[in-house]
């Protein structure tokens, strides 16, 4: 049951992948001490490359250490000491035959104060989520709009946190602009109501985007790729469209075809969904936008999932799955029955229980 396209290989930057399969970016809260993740969180990443997965993401990694927080116990990559924490993660992640991603982020106006030592929240415009925060069951705070200083001070945090990977010795580094975080925040009219240069039509919004992947790629050897990550959805006031249509959607996929960026990641909450009321799923909207190659997730579980979404993207990754079942790669490849994992099941990630 092996002979698919989820099994043959694929070439990006002149690293040969040995199958399209990757695991998913994942928050975990699990870095007690001076944002570096507990030991059993780190080993779970090179399991999962020993374990046949091609593609391994670091949890999201926020990027400065003023504002950026929006979770308890995250991890950084700016010091000295976290560089050397994640540089045998990656040797061994590469020493299994896959690749090692670091992403990254920052939480614009869903951060915490409390946990950021700026003790402010930062976002485009001045407009608080609708929701209260799953974390503190509080409202969220409304945000400092930022100025251009903020803006400059920013995206220098993605720069030194990306200098810190290359350092770290990752193949690849990914910008997180997915989920309703800071750069989606700039992207989405929903919360950009800016009238700068920042702001307005969405070649502006696209802007704080653009110069964040410029600048990173411009500290990236030439043998080192960068991934950017984008979805229609947020983690928080989940019910809104981030994007207005199919058209705006198409618009700033055709930016990040322009751009530095060398793989394009979509997320979903379930890949086979039809998006902006048309018969098309996100990955085939955002193909019709670039030559660039794809990852997909969302939802996707067993064979039958993995193949279907493979269809139309170049590289599946798998959250919950991967998260919970070490030998997923080897059970898809054998076709075995399999089920979607729960949020409630997943939720072990955020404990002290080490992951098998």
């Amino acid at each position: 049951m092996s002979g698919s396209k989820l099994f043959t290989s694929f070439s990006i930057k002149g690293r040969i992948l040995k199958n399209r399969i990757g695991v998913a970016p994942m928050t975990r809260v699990s870095s007690p001490a001076e944002s570096i993740p507990r030991k059993d969180v780190l080993d779970f990443l090179v399991r999962r490359a020993q374990k046949e997965v091609s593609v391994i993401f670091t949890e999201a990694i926020v990027t400065d250490y003023e504002s950026a927080q929006g979770y308890p116990k995250q991890s950084r990559m700016l010091t000295q000491r976290q560089i050397d924490a994640w540089r045998p993660v990656v040797e061994a992640i590469q020493d299994a035959g896959s690749m090692a991603i670091m992403q990254m982020f920052h939480c614009g106006r869903m951060a915490i104060p409390e946990l950021n030592p700026a003790g402010r929240i930062i976002a485009p415009s001045p407009i608080a989520p609708q929701q209260n925060n799953p974390i503190t069951g509080k409202p969220y705070p409304v945000p400092d709009e930022m100025s251009v200083f903020d803006i400059d001070h920013v995206i220098n945090g993605f720069v030194e946190t990306a200098k810190g990977a290359v350092a770290a010795g990752f193949d690849g580094i990914e910008i997180h602009g997915a989920h309703g975080y800071l750069i989606n925040q700039f992207l989405s009219a929903y919360s950009n109501k800016r009238t700068d240069e920042f702001g307005g039509p969405l070649e502006n919004r696209f802007r704080f985007a653009q110069q964040i992947i410029e600048s990173v790629a411009s500290v990236l050897p030439g043998d080192r790729f960068l991934s950017f990550r984008i979805s229609n959805w947020g983690v928080a006031d989940a019910q809104i469209s981030l994007f207005e249509s199919k058209e705006e959607w198409h618009q700033v996929v055709a930016m990040l075809d322009d751009s530095p960026v060398d793989i394009i990641s979509v997320s979903t909450l379930n890949y086979k969904d039809k998006a902006f009321g048309t018969e098309r799923n996100m990955a085939q909207l955002t193909r019709e936008a670039t030559n660039k190659p794809l990852m997909i997730c969302g939802r996707i579980y067993d064979r039958a999932t993995a193949d279907e979404a493979i269809r139309d993207a170049d590289i599946v990754l798998s959250g919950k799955s991967l998260l919970l079942n070490p030998d997923w790669v080897a059970d898809i490849r054998d076709n075995k029955p399999l089920s979607p994992k729960t949020n409630e099941e997943s939720n072990v990630a955020y404990t002290e229980t080490p992951l098998p």
